[in-house]
């Protein structure tokens, strides 16, 4: 992530957090979040996923 990247995460039941470079949250499994990037340069995330299998791995929702 650039180091003028943020990014604007909302949770859940949780109060929105702003993320900077080298920054981590954990969101549990089935739990409805977004993330927009609110800094002023570009920005990227690395993500890992555990998925049982047959599970899907997301579903979107408006």
């Amino acid at each position: 992530m650039c180091s003028k990247a943020r990014w604007s995460i909302e949770v859940e039941g949780k109060p929105p957090v702003t993320l900077k470079a080298g920054d981590v949250l954990f969101i549990p499994a089935r739990t409805v979040h977004s993330a927009k990037n609110v800094g002023s340069g570009p920005g990227a995330e690395l993500a890992t996923y555990v998925v049982e299998k047959g599970k899907t791995l997301i579903t979107l929702v408006k």
